[in-house]
């Protein structure tokens, strides 16, 4: 095990074999290496195979034996056992990086041949004898008075950096973040996004914080409209807005901000006038029973927002020809905590960035496209109360202690008339990014990210949590830089604006500095609403990241009092995190506080954005202690990522959670192949490479720098060119917890209820079958390059 490796707290999966295995170079499968067809670099190879013999000569490894199983599976992959049941562990197993001694069912059994020349020249042993007894005493004396010197040196390179790690955290505290936010409330109170941004670029450079930079973009918004939208029920003559109040002169002319806010951003603008047809969901299968039962053409339909995203629901009803969309939460997948049935909110249909240039930075010179709304429905978010009024629902909504969903009877025929109205014009959006340079690695940014723009101006004060937690680790990183420390990679800040509209901010500076973003940024670390409940802590992470996350949570546990039970997954999740793990492959973690019953119920009720008060925020933290334990673990994330020599990534995982994706009814053997060799290639890589280089008896920089490139990009090989609207271009991030199939797989299946042939979901396997064998590819170039260039030597 490496020095950084050596105090952390132990987390493995004990008892599971290692699955990690040695082989040698006449083991690797044919054709591995295109560089390997000359006289020398075969010569090459068998150096290697020598080098890698006389490792296992060292203490430890002398008994150490290839397992014949998997010496078989290696020599013919294609023949590989491809029974998914064998995927036991969830990840990796215990250490990225350690000795495969340490697992204590590593049988020993590895055999080597005696050397061919046993006659020893007794002068030469005599001289080696003398030379080592002098070198002895001198090291003696050599030691003495260095330790006479240095007594305090012995701790070691892993326990001091876990130390400095500490005194940063430690000087978080949950008053100095309670202080800021409420400073950040009074103080922020203005809809101008600049203004804002001003201020943030102040505070942050007042606390030390390095070349503190505005990157502005003109782009187009969708605001809300004069008035409050409108919804009546044509057979009553009953007018409602949005919250389900009666429309009347006096409520038009004192409109709230909250119903001001009540609407789509980019939905279609007029009025409709047309039947309501319950669509429930609005997934495959709710869409194909009522097709069979009513005609959808310019209809409007009642949907609940949940389970999948918005715009693909959205996208199936344009195709069922729906004219209009009221748009609500059922309260049966609320907390019973949440009572939220007359709040109205906010969605927006922007996919992400400036909606006049799309996939290109809206900079001066950049041609604007005419795309003032992005769907033809026309949408309106409204509140559960109004839907009861609308459907003439009854006043209990539980029967035997179980909440019954809303639902329109079959039966009966609503006629409603639906007004949009909304305002589409050029604002400035204005992200505030601060630099803390690296000392060693200045090239390679660890990102982490907050927002600071909403839609409801100071009604909405959910950012301002955001906020105070990366400026709380700001504050404590500075206090430490200015004594003389600095981290090995460069740390970027960023308090995005345009969130709400579509994570406009962050798309515009990624795609400004695409190119840039594309060869250094090594990780993602999301502060996007830490706070949403204070029931369960919350961790989405990258596969690649999980292992490092749940050591984290771990660690963080065992210095608490009172802990919970924290479950990590990789699944689609709300906020600027967007752009980097789809369009850039970077891996990501994001930590939040939730409802118990928000983790259970539907997804994507995230996508709805209620005008939350610093009020309610503080009545869920009242002592800012999850704000506190947010920024904490996200700072011990942070360092890790940004100091250790090896970057803290897990290749096997990423290979783990591909099979574990390919589980389910109907497997494809080809598939399976590919992910089985996948896997064999990442257990060589983590342990022929990783390994070594996390030793500092053993690394050397080039090798660490050409590791951590591969590290750095291996998530990349899973961005796939087409994926329904809302969904992931990145596929190793599923829809939901319960489901751990890949979710464009997932999804091809049920559009085939819909459509008569099987063409979606054959592109949707060569989508992924094309992912594996990148991911492959990828892995066994690295490989080879390291046999071929390095010769195997550490």
């Amino acid at each position: 095990m490496g020095e950084n490796e050596a105090s952390l707290p132990n987390t493995s999966l004990q008892g599971k074999k290692m699955a990690y295995q040695k082989v040698n170079a006449d083991q690797r499968a044919p054709g591995h290496s295109q560089y390997l067809d000359n006289d020398d670099l075969q010569a090459t190879a068998l150096d290697l195979e020598w080098d890698m013999e006389k490792e296992l000569e060292e203490p430890g490894f002398d008994q150490f034996q290839l397992d014949s199983a998997e010496n078989q599976n290696l020599e013919n992959p294609e023949t590989a056992d491809l029974n998914l049941d064998s995927i036991q562990p969830a990840t990796s197993p215990k250490g990225r990086f350690q000795r495969l001694q340490e697992e204590s069912d590593s049988v020993t059994r590895y055999t080597r041949s005696a050397p061919k020349n046993n006659r020893c020249n007794f002068c030469r042993l005599l001289k080696i004898l003398c030379t080592a007894t002098i070198l002895f005493i001198f090291g003696i004396l050599i030691g003495y008075y260095a330790h006479k010197k240095c007594p305090s040196n012995a701790t070691s390179s892993s326990t001091l950096d876990l130390q400095l790690y500490q005194e940063i955290l430690e000087t978080i505290q949950a008053e100095d973040i309670k202080k800021s936010f409420r400073n950040l409330v009074q103080l922020y109170k203005s809809e101008d996004d600049t203004e804002i941004s001003k201020k943030i670029k102040t505070h942050w450079t007042s606390l030390g914080l390095e070349d503190v930079q505005f990157a502005n973009y003109s782009v187009l918004l969708n605001l809300a409209g004069p008035s409050a939208s409108s919804v009546t029920l044509s057979s009553r003559g009953q007018c409602f807005h949005p919250n389900g109040q009666p429309c009347s002169e006096e409520t038009r002319t004192h409109s709230s901000q909250d119903l001001l806010y009540s609407y789509a951003a980019y939905s279609a603008k007029g009025t409709l006038e047309a039947e309501l047809i319950d669509v429930s969901y609005g997934n495959p299968d709710d869409l194909k029973r009522i097709q069979k039962m009513k005609n959808t053409t310019n209809q409007i339909a009642l949907l609940k927002l949940g389970k999948l995203p918005l715009l693909y629901k959205l996208s199936l009803l344009e195709k069922a020809g729906f004219g209009g969309v009221l748009l609500y939460i059922d309260p049966c997948d609320l907390p019973k905590t949440a009572n939220l049935s007359h709040d109205t909110f906010m969605v927006s249909l922007n996919p992400g960035g400036d909606p006049s240039t799309p996939g290109y930075p809206s900079v001066d010179g950049s041609f604007r496209q005419n795309r003032s709304n992005l769907t033809s429905l026309l949408v309106q978010p409204i509140s559960a109360s109004l839907v009861e009024k609308l459907i003439s629902s009854p006043n209990s909504r539980t029967r035997n202690g179980v909440c019954i969903l809303l639902e329109l009877p079959n039966n009966d025929e609503r006629i409603v008339s639906m007004q949009v109205q909304t305002v589409t014009k050029f604002k400035t959006v204005t992200n505030v990014v601060g630099y803390l340079k690296g000392l060693t690695f200045p090239d390679r940014y660890i990102i982490v990210g907050s927002h600071h723009h909403t839609a409801y101006g100071s009604y909405g004060q959910e950012w301002a949590s955001s906020t105070a937690i990366i400026t709380a680790f700001i504050r404590a990183l500075m206090l430490r830089v200015k004594k003389g420390w600095r981290p090995d990679r460069t740390i970027v800040f960023c308090s995005w604006g345009g969130t709400a509209f579509g994570n406009i901010g962050s798309y515009e500076w990624g795609e400004d500095f695409k190119k840039v973003l594309q060869r250094n940024v090594v990780a993602y670390i999301s502060l996007h609403s830490p706070i949403r409940g204070n029931s369960s802590l919350h961790s989405i992470a990258s596969p690649s990241l999980r292992q490092l996350v749940i050591e984290k949570n771990h660690f963080n546990c065992s210095r608490r009092a009172k802990c919970q039970e924290t479950n990590v997954s990789s699944v689609q999740i709300q906020g600027d995190a967007d752009y980097f793990i789809n369009h850039l492959g970077v891996p990501t973690v994001q930590f939040a506080f939730e409802d118990i019953k928000a983790l259970e119920g539907p997804s994507f009720l995230s996508e709805a954005h209620f005008p939350k008060h610093a009020t309610e925020i503080e009545e869920m933290d009242p002592f800012f202690n999850l704000h506190e334990t947010i920024t904490k673990l996200s700072g011990e994330v942070i360092l890790q990522i940004a100091n250790e020599p090896v970057l803290p990534f897990n290749a096997l995982d990423v290979a783990l959670e591909v099979q574990n994706s390919l589980k389910g009814d109907q497997p494809n053997t080809q598939l399976l192949a590919l992910a089985s060799r996948l896997r064999e290639s990442a257990e060589l890589f983590q342990s022929d490479e990783m390994r070594p280089a996390n030793d500092p008896k053993e690394r050397i920089p080039i090798r660490v720098r050409m590791l951590n490139d591969i590290l750095q990009d291996m998530e990349k090989n899973f961005l796939v060119q087409q994926v329904p609207p809302g969904f992931y271009r990145n596929i190793l991030y599923h829809l939901d917890e319960k489901t751990s199939q890949f979710s464009i797989v997932l999804e091809a299946r049920e559009r085939c209820k819909l459509l008569a042939s099987n063409e979606t979901l054959q592109a949707a396997l060569s989508e992924v079958l094309n992912s594996i064998n990148s991911a492959q590819v990828y892995f066994k170039a690295g490989l080879d390059v390291f046999e071929s260039v390095l010769g195997g030597k550490n």
